[in-house]
């Protein structure tokens, strides 16, 4: 019988290239799925990529134990699998603590916007609140946020803040008489960009107003969400429409979404709302970090940069990869933003669903290679917003995005909207928790430090990061404390995948002179809220220090400070072995092991 480490390691289609390393092969139509193009495949583009690096993870390990393959389909023979819950089934249960890695996102609305609530979700485990500014006003929002704020005040807990744009967008218009109207499948419709025009069971019509002259014969439209698609069959660019034809019956209302799949949609990366967005809520309240929907290149994440401008420099960019154009420019995209959003609804319509999970695979295995936070998101626990409990695919689902390597899993409408918010980011922290235990962090870090160098030789920094959680796994210890002005060290910790938790010890801006570190980066507090997107991550914000201390003084309280955080919460105790990394003075920085006082 094959082990499940074996599986995994020949479930994906592997070919060798010239050099002998693993890469896999997935085409994204560019043009559109088998619906676009008529079947023919015609006008695809190919995305390559390697093996992704936890796809030859060995079987079941945790801190504790070793990993060792073991045959999943005889259990018996299996002992770190035959111990049962009262349910009978089979779980693996450490010996010690295991902090969670994964940092859940949770969208706050009318669900979960009160105070009440939104404690309740930071103590489920919420460390990121998204607010969604495709709905509700500033003033509505404004209120949410101070509840986040007195709700973060009164656990002690902290919370980061994502601004998600609404983005440019194409809708539908206006019905006649309001109603909804049904669309029967071969009909033909005449689809314009006259958005005065009302619509009817003949035509319909779209804001884009560049419509015809970008679409061709063959491609597909998606209404609401896909649940209407029409095929063009002729286009009169100078009149301002094509004709269509119905390629189901589906009844839809005014207003909804409009997908172009394959189609280059020529729209500003933001609209007037957005900026203003940004610039009244975004700016003024010091978000941590903006979510910025469509992204198709690298310079709508400058465009970005600029409306923020100088007071708004401090925030994060969050890239939302949403159509082909920005998953062909994801390369470009991934080097210009802070971070990536795998937004899987409106990507999943513009390319073939069966290629989901491929293109899921590969933008995290970018994001994990550069060192920036990926967030796997849409639909993770759907079910639970009217469900107390997920489908197993669901679960399956958030745990694969785990393996995968993502940093963070993110929840929508089970949170906003849902029945059931506490329960689905319990639920989502356990899986996540589970999950990471499936990983062998050494092998994964020693991949991802290969895959690096074969690139070229690391930055000073990332050396001493990538050495800090290879010696935590060889030496048995059991945390890694680093001192951080900015965190991009602790991103670099965080990009090895260590084995163990990493207690980040932010310097505010009034003590940083004294270890070295620049005062001119983001407060404190801001640092200490971006940290909760990046993996296994553990912010604390250490107390001021002098700026006329000796450097590696200064540098010693603040680790050890961030130490007797540790112990307060469970993660280390006196004796163990902790990895340190941080700056001794203004020229020198060092990793040391030391043991916990």
């Amino acid at each position: 019988m094959a082990s499940l480490a074996q599986r995994w390691r020949t479930c994906a289609h592997v070919r060798e290239d010239e050099r002998g390393r693993g890469r896999w092969r997935t085409k994204v139509a560019r043009r559109g799925s088998p619906l676009a193009d008529g079947g023919n495949g015609k006008a695809s583009v190919s995305v390559e990529y390697e093996a992704h690096l936890t796809s030859t993870i060995p079987a079941v390990s945790t801190l504790e134990q070793p990993c060792v393959n073991y045959d999943m389909d005889v259990l018996d023979e299996n002992p770190i699998l035959n111990k049962f819950d009262d349910e009978g089934l089979a779980y693996v249960r450490p010996t010690g603590t295991f902090a969670k890695q994964t940092h859940v996102v949770c969208t706050l609305g009318p669900s979960s916007r009160s105070v009440e609530m939104v404690e309740k979700l930071l103590m489920a485990g919420m460390s990121v609140a998204r607010f969604n500014f495709s709905h509700g006003s500033h003033e509505y929002h404004q209120e949410t946020l101070d509840n986040l704020r007195t709700a973060t005040k009164n656990t002690g807990l902290m919370c980061a803040v994502l601004l998600d744009t609404k983005g440019p967008e194409i809708r539908t218009g206006e019905l006649v008489d309001g109603k909804s109207v049904t669309y029967e499948e071969g009909s033909t419709v005449k689809v314009t960009s006259n958005y005065a025009t009302k619509g009817d069971q003949g035509t319909i019509a779209i804001s884009y107003a560049k419509f015809a002259r970008v679409v061709r014969p063959g491609n597909v439209i998606l209404l609401a969400d896909g649940s209407l698609m029409l095929r063009v069959v002729d286009v009169n660019s100078d009149q301002g429409y094509a004709k269509a034809i119905c390629l189901n019956t589906a009844t839809i209302g005014e207003r909804k979404n409009c997908n172009l799949p394959g189609v280059n949609v020529d729209l500003p990366i933001l609209t007037k709302k957005d900026e203003q967005d940004l610039i009244e809520f975004g700016v003024k309240n010091q978000v941590d970090f903006v979510a910025a929907s469509f992204v198709r290149s690298a310079s709508d994440v400058k465009i970005i940069r600029h409306v923020l401008g100088e007071e708004g420099k401090f925030i994060r960019i969050i890239s939302k990869i949403e159509n082909q154009e920005g998953l062909r420019n994801l390369d470009e995209i991934v080097d210009e933003s802070d971070g990536i959003m795998i937004a899987r609804g409106d990507l999943g319509m513009e390319i073939p669903l069966e290629k989901m999970f491929h293109v899921q695979k590969m933008m995290i295995q970018k994001c994990n290679l550069a060192g920036k936070p990926v967030v796997t998101a849409t639909q993770m626990l759907e079910s639970m917003v009217n469900n107390p409990r997920p489908t197993r695919a669901e679960a399956t689902d958030v745990a694969n995005a785990v393996l995968d390597g993502t940093d963070c899993v993110m929840l929508s409408g089970e949170t906003a909207a849902g029945k059931f918010p506490i329960e689905a980011v319990k639920v989502m922290q356990s899986i996540c928790t589970e999950a990471e235990k499936c990983i062998d962090n050494y092998e994964v870090c020693q991949a991802l430090l290969r895959t690096t160098m074969a690139r070229g030789n690391l930055s000073v920094i990332e050396s001493l990061a990538s050495s800090a959680v290879s010696t935590a796994s060889k030496v048995g210890a059991r945390l890694i404390v680093a001192l951080a002005a900015n965190g991009n060290a602790a991103r670099l910790l965080s990009k090895y995948r260590p084995c163990v938790p990493v207690v980040v010890g932010v310097v505010p801006r009034e003590g940083r002179s004294a270890i070295g570190f620049s005062e001119r980066d983001a407060s404190g507090h801001m640092v200490a809220r971006q940290c909760l997107l990046t993996r296994g991550l553990i912010p604390y914000i250490t107390s001021p220090k002098d700026p006329k201390q000796h450097p590696a003084g200064a540098a010693q309280q603040c680790v050890e400070e961030a130490l007797e955080f540790a112990k307060l919460k469970g993660l280390v105790r006196s004796g163990d072995l902790v990895v340190t990394m941080h700056n001794v003075d203004k020229r020198c920085a060092a990793v040391k092991v030391v043991p916990c006082p």
